[in-house]
């Protein structure tokens, strides 16, 4: 063999001739195909594998992209890339070109989670913190899209430096999901199915921008402050309590107690003045046939006559915009204690005009608190 034909065979082992990307790893998510000075030579064969999508780069500028697939390089082949090179009838020599191959499974089970509490404004309960985490599954859907803006000239890039970006994308964006619902707090942890769902549509379209396609998400868990669940629970059972039910029954039992309390004349007393209390109530109902009857029973044996029991002050509020009650004082400030209503809430009892703010009514501005009593009298 002369000079010429040694330095031809050379040549030739330079040039590549099978392009392929044979992946063993499970995080590899865009591999650059290493040249190492060598060039492509015309007709070299591509083989692309399922899973895979092949990218050509020139000079910095996205040129053609193959789906799985074998094939044969030639200018039919690589049309954007002859139109760069400027092959217009075709290209006999070798040529260089960056490939990029593309891993387009899906990847599952990527975590998320808020680094920080997120902050709410509730109706009943003021400002709250809650914190949610949940998993993801996305992929690769515009391999060329994605090197051009994410990749860059990273030659192994890995699902660790995506999902780094990806993960405060979603927080981000959860947030805002979150706080534009203006849900109730405790639907926030009852509703996770339906927030999934409104969250993935939210930020399908920033995913897609970069070429990544959101296939999943799962919100797993939406956590709060222990005594923020304790405020909820007690909150929830007074809500679905029947109030005026409530105070004939303890009524009621208070006058069993009494009849079976042998104190003497207090417990009498006691006994006859619930009995007073509940007549009057079953008056209300029944037409006021009963109004007699416990002013004769509250005749003491002997002695002087006690003056009628005070009757209890019974009130109305509004909540959501519905009326509830009657309820006794003591019933109201519970309410208020549980923040079922508020210093602002309408109440009414009899021989008010209007409704009007609880603020407003002296005897419940006690629930308000910083009352200050007066002085104590000088001998």
């Amino acid at each position: 063999m002369d000079i010429f034909g040694k330095i031809k065979e050379k040549l030739s082992n330079e040039f590549i001739d099978i392009i392929e990307w044979l992946d063993y790893t499970d995080d590899t998510i865009a591999f650059r195909f290493e040249r190492y000075q060598n060039e492509i030579k015309n007709g070299a064969k591509l083989i692309v594998r399922e899973g895979q999508t092949a990218v050509f780069i020139n000079e910095g500028q996205l040129a053609d992209v193959f789906e799985p697939g074998t094939y044969d390089l030639t200018t039919q082949n690589l049309p954007i890339l002859a139109t760069l090179k400027g092959w217009k009838y075709g290209f006999n020599s070798p040529f260089k070109a960056e490939v990029y191959f593309v891993n387009t499974h899906l990847f599952t089970d990527e975590k998320w989670g808020t680094k920080s509490p997120i902050t709410l404004s509730d109706d009943r309960f003021g400002l709250v913190e809650i914190r949610a985490f949940g998993t993801y599954a996305y992929k690769i859907s515009d391999a060329g899209k994605f090197i051009k803006d994410i990749v860059g000239t990273d030659s192994n890039f890995t699902n660790f430096e995506i999902n780094e970006h990806l993960k405060s994308l979603i927080a981000t964006r959860f947030t805002n999901t979150v706080g534009q619902a203006n849900l109730p707090i405790e639907l926030y942890a009852a509703n996770t199915t339906e927030l999934s769902d409104t969250c993935r549509e939210v930020m399908s379209p920033e995913f897609e921008s970069v070429g990544i396609s959101l296939e999943k998400f799962y919100i797993e868990n939406v956590s709060m402050p222990e005594d923020l669940k304790k405020e909820i629970f007690e909150y929830s059972r007074i809500d679905k309590l029947d109030l005026d039910k409530l105070t004939k029954f303890k009524t009621a039992k208070a006058i069993e107690a009494a009849a079976q309390n042998e104190g003497g004349t207090a417990g009498a007393g006691m006994g006859m003045g619930m009995g007073f209390v509940l007549a009057q109530q079953m008056g209300g109902m029944m037409g006021g046939s009963t109004q007699a009857a416990p002013q004769q029973a509250a005749q003491p044996t002997g002695g002087a006559v006690p003056p009628p029991m005070p009757t209890q002050t019974q009130y109305f509020y509004a909540s959501n915009g519905v009326q509830h009650g009657p309820v006794g004082f003591e019933q109201m400030q519970s309410l208020f204690a549980s923040r079922a209503i508020n210093r602002d809430s309408l109440v009414w009892k009899q021989g008010m005009s209007a409704w009007t703010a609880l603020k407003e009514v002296e005897e419940l501005k006690s629930f308000l608190g910083g009352n200050t009593p007066p002085p104590l009298p000088t001998e």
